[in-house]
């Protein structure tokens, strides 16, 4: 994969931006997963949804349950400020909710982020917002943000009525930003898809990339059982042990 260096120097040894073809594909949980794996490795890493909309309160504080679910799967704990530098509260497109908030979402500070994390963690995975471009502001959508960070994409594909079009569509976009997809997961958010195993295998005939894994549909978000449907060795630039 290409993983730029940290920026200051520091111990960043692998790191990625996790797309989606939809929102509620499973990206949080394909992000938790390689969290996991990347934490079973050795290697200590964190996970970063830059901006997340859609909050409630608990306890008196703003919760979103993405967040939460990259936190409690990271292995190195950094600032919310830093790992999600905008927490907008209503659910729904991330330029809108900022403008509820009379909030503006600015790229540098996103960017900056990112520089900060990556020069503290040898492993950093970044979560997009819905699909693949969705608005950040009136000139920014997280397809910038992608092309920006520079960062190797893994393709979420949420197995439902419509994915080929829309997986085929968002790698087409994901090549247009002079991007590298390095792999791609199959998740099954639709048990009831029929001729799933049809719509892996044509997938796998279109997509540059390396099929990863097919992550089964589970009631309970389980990173460790995602993991274990994705096979991380086939990414080229994936941590290897020591010797």
């Amino acid at each position: 994969m290409n993983t730029p260096p940290s920026p200051a120097g520091g111990p960043l040894q692998f790191a990625c931006f996790i797309a989606g073809t939809d929102t509620g594909v499973g990206k949080t949980l394909v992000s938790a997963a390689f969290l996991h794996a990347l934490g079973q490795a050795g290697l200590p890493a964190v996970g970063m949804k830059p901006v997340a909309a859609g909050t409630e309160l608990r306890d008196g504080v703003p919760w979103n349950d993405d967040v939460a679910l990259l936190a409690s799967a990271s292995t190195l704990a950094l600032p919310r400020e830093l790992t999600t530098s905008y927490l907008l509260h209503e659910a729904c497109a991330p330029h809108v909710a900022a403008r509820l908030e009379n909030l503006s979402i600015d790229p540098a500070v996103l960017i900056d982020a990112y520089r900060q994390v990556a020069a503290r963690a040898p492993a950093v995975v970044v979560e997009g917002v819905g699909g693949f471009r969705v608005p950040l502001t009136d000139s920014f959508d997280t397809a910038d943000l992608s092309a920006a960070l520079q960062l190797d994409v893994i393709l979420v594909v949420g197995l439902r009525l419509g994915c080929l079009s829309h997986a085929l569509l968002t790698a087409e976009a994901i090549a247009a930003r002079g991007l590298r997809l390095a792999g791609w997961v199959a998740n099954q958010i639709d048990p009831a898809m029929p001729y799933q195993a049809d719509s892996i295998v044509a997938l796998q005939d279109r997509l540059a990339a390396p099929l990863l894994g097919v992550v089964p549909w589970m009631p309970v978000a389980s990173p460790a059982q995602a993991a274990a449907a994705i096979d991380f060795s086939v990414l080229d630039r994936w941590p290897r042990p020591a010797l």
